[in-house]
């Protein structure tokens, strides 16, 4: 395995660079790039090349004990600042709030097409009422037209391909982009609740928003947001062969149809896509987002200038057929919600260019966690700081940010997943701080019961994120046999069934007005969650960048990953910790926990992240390299089996296919996550009375998957099940969380006990 260090011998430099609109400009911003890019690479081969661990005993056990609790999940009450928002709609079944309206009109609808149908012409697809979707992977310049497929997303997952308009999905959009005016005064919290939840676990200190200050500059007006600091890793981005920044971008702003391009043409429509969410983020009113775009080398001005113009609302340059008339606004007069960084310099261009190498992957670290031990060897531990960077103020991860979100251009971020990252990470905080019922000996060691507290032993566990990826006309013939049929399933080649383990926690559901208690000490009140029980594996070239820079979390990605300031301090406090003691395996233990990965069942398909070129599925991974491999033995008798039975004689390509690649879909992981945290409670259940004969569960079960498939599920369930894969069981969290309809509990994840098997009701 090769060691990071071996590339850090001439580091990278981080260089600003901002936007310009002439080559004069450009000129001079890259003279001053130049002087900073010197500057910064002498700081950092010191502080890479004279490292050491040279802290007393004294100072490490001075600082583990100061730092002995659990402060990833502290947050910020905002009561005194009359910052809390508070649902004030007395909600129940017959007066839901007026944002769900549609949804109970589809169960009706959903409802009647079940009774009217004759029982003979009811179909299975009968519960999936998504419209019919056309995919367009090829033009045909003979024919003039495009080749497409037809079916139906049921996925829940939000795609480029299939959602046209950016804002993370209809529900999203709709949502997000009411304006205030429009919001009923006592359902004013369940709008607000993104920015309660990021301002509870974000910074404490906030930004000047007077009058002629560059935040009234960018947002045009003085009401606080959530600050989110997105790092954008390039590397890799091109159209075909030809590195992206050598082409030409898209023109921004154009009135005619632009040509049909295909997913994997170009990097631009993704770069672009990406930028359309983040402004649409920043349209809602409640997100300030600045982007940080990590490059390898300087790149031209056109491009700057063209990221800048596609984040108006951001403070980027605006459409010029909506600016005022009179308006003289130069792009190099302002500040620019656009920065671009240049990372190495002409000796380490070709290491930051290698997708192999972790170079990238270790900048996009470096930046978004700013420890002080870059810029400091001595880092003092009786004085240090980890809300303090000190990194070069002239880059804006500098400054102080509630969110950090780091992602490959590849990967499609939305206001949907920072809305349950949000409000995943508010769960977590409430379930290790609020008041919890004792519970007992058998159910604190039944294997799936996690408490967690402020205390260190806590795990310390942060929501993260899995990338999925459509079947595309790229994809070899593996991933088209696995994939078929009538709806379109965006599928995970990184995991699979073996990768996670189900654990329910306690006191896992947070209310309105930032971090508040729901469950306030109820026994079964929590939420089932997807613990990460391997490090997910993707295919070459990413599996070597992952061995020489490993993910921050556990489980987690690095390709998309997310913290929010009170996670990013505790994780530098224990990196610090880890780089004073060196190679001292005594102390390291003293130092806490590396972060876990987890994921909300109910809301599972937000973190589904889909990898927007498409091209994933079918490709085999590298030797020893490839999901599940913590029970690669069984798979083998497994295999040896199927050989032995001659279940697959002379279909030799079939059995590779199940065996040798992995194309999981998402509709299967959530169905596999609910099948084993079930299991795992029936198992507790039943203890010593289970029946050891007896195949499937005995007394709890899934309502939803534990049913004969033959014939559509009642409406009921199919109707809650969607809610689910749309995310709307965090979206519209004051409904569901209120209790008063129980219907849809157990589809997002929040019945301890599953669905009671109706012969053994009276023993459960």
């Amino acid at each position: 395995m090769t060691s990071i260090n071996d590339h850090r011998q001439d580091p990278a430099e981080e260089v600003a660079q901002g936007t310009s609109t002439s080559n004069a400009f450009t000129a001079v911003k890259l003279l001053a790039a130049a002087a900073l890019c010197y500057s910064a690479g002498l700081t950092f081969a010191e502080t890479f090349q004279h490292m050491s661990a040279r802290s007393t005993a004294h100072d490490i056990d001075t600082f583990t004990a100061a730092n002995n609790n659990n402060n990833a999940y502290s947050y910020i009450n905002w009561d005194g600042h009359g910052r809390r928002l508070s649902s004030e709609a007395k909600i129940s079944k017959e007066n839901p709030p007026s944002y769900m309206k549609d949804l109970f009109e589809d169960l009706k609808a959903r409802t009647k097409l079940m009774e009217e149908t004759p029982p003979a012409e009811v179909k299975y697809w009968f519960e999936y009422t998504g419209p019919l979707q056309k995919y367009f992977y090829r033009y045909s310049r003979s024919r003039k037209k495009a080749d497409s497929f037809e079916g139906r997303d049921d996925s829940g997952v939000v795609s480029s391909r299939f959602i046209d308009n950016a804002g993370g999905g209809e529900e999203y959009s709709t949502f997000f982009g009411k304006e205030s005016s429009e919001i009923p005064t006592d359902e004013m919290a369940s709008y607000k609740r993104l920015l309660d939840n990021c301002l509870a676990m974000g910074s404490v200190s906030r930004p000047d928003r007077k009058e002629g200050s560059v935040w009234s500059e960018l947002y045009k007006d003085d009401a606080d947001r959530c600050r989110i600091l997105f790092t954008l890793n390039t590397v890799g981005a091109g159209r075909l062969t030809t590195m992206l920044w050598e082409t030409r971008p898209p023109a921004p702003h154009s009135v005619e149809p632009r040509p049909w391009i295909s997913e994997q043409e170009t990097a631009a429509t993704h770069l672009e896509r990406n930028l359309q969410e983040i402004d649409a983020m920043c349209a809602s009113g409640l997100i300030a987002a600045r982007v940080q775009v990590l490059v390898c080398e300087p790149i031209p001005g056109v491009w700057t200038d063209w990221m800048d113009s596609m984040l108006p609302n951001c403070g980027g340059k605006a459409d010029p057929m909506m600016v005022k008339e009179g308006s003289d606004a130069k792009v190099e007069e302002r500040a620019s919600p656009v920065q671009v960084v240049v990372t190495a310099n002409a000796k380490t261009a070709d290491v930051c260019h290698d997708l192999k190498s972790g170079f990238m992957e270790q900048r996009m670290q470096d930046l978004t966690l700013s420890p002080p031990y870059l810029t400091d060897e001595k880092v003092d531990l009786k004085k240090f700081n980890p809300a303090e960077k000190n990194t070069h103020p002239d880059l804006i991860s500098s400054d102080d940010h509630d969110l950090y979100v780091a992602f490959k251009w590849s990967t499609l971020v939305t206001i949907r997943s920072v809305n349950a990252f949000l409000q995943a990470s508010a769960d977590l905080a409430i379930a290790a701080t609020s008041t919890k019922s004792e519970l007992s000996k058998e159910e604190q060691e039944d294997g799936v019961t996690v408490v967690l507290s402020s205390d260190a032993s806590s795990p310390f566990l942060i929501p993260s994120f899995v990338r999925v990826s459509y079947v595309s006309e790229e994809n070899n013939k593996v991933a088209k046999w696995r994939m078929h049929g009538d709806f379109f399933h965006p599928a995970a080649w990184e995991i699979c069934k073996d990768s996670f383990d189900m654990s329910w926690i306690p006191g896992s559901l947070s209310g309105s007005g930032g971090v508040s208690d729901v469950c306030h000490g109820e026994k079964e009140c929590g939420q089932w969650w997807v613990y990460f029980a391997e490090e997910q594996m993707p295919t070459t070239p990413e599996i070597y960048a992952n061995e020489v820079t490993a993910p921050i979390v556990q489980g987690g990605s690095n390709y998309i990953y997310m913290l929010t300031e009170r996670q990013r301090q505790e994780i530098v406090k224990v990196k610090v910790c880890l780089h004073a003691v060196g190679d001292d395996k005594t102390k390291k233990e003293q130092c806490g926990d590396s972060p876990q990965g987890v994921i909300p069942l109910g809301d599972l398909e937000s973190f589904l992240m889909n990898f927007t070129p498409n091209t994933a599925l079918g490709k085999k991974h590298s030797s020893n390299r490839s999901p599940g491999y913590s029970r690669a033995e069984e798979r083998e008798l497994d295999r040896a089996k199927v050989k032995e039975r001659k279940q697959l004689k002379d279909q030799e390509d079939i059995e590779k296919a199940l065996f040798d690649y992995t194309i999981y879909p998402a509709a299967l992981f959530h169905k596999d996550a609910t099948i084993k945290a079930a299991r795992a409670r029936d198992f507790v259940i039943t203890g010593a009375k289970r029946d050891p004969s007896a195949v499937g569960p005995q007394k709890v079960k899934s309502g939803y998957y534990d049913v004969t498939i033959t014939k559509p599920r009642q409406s009921q369930w199919a109707w809650c099940q969607a809610i689910s894969r749309k995310g709307l069981c965090t979206l519209y969290a004051d409904y569901f969380r209120s209790f008063v309809d129980d219907r849809c509990l157990e589809s997002c994840g929040m019945r301890k006990n599953w669905s009671k098997i109706e012969r053994l009701t009276d023993e459960l």
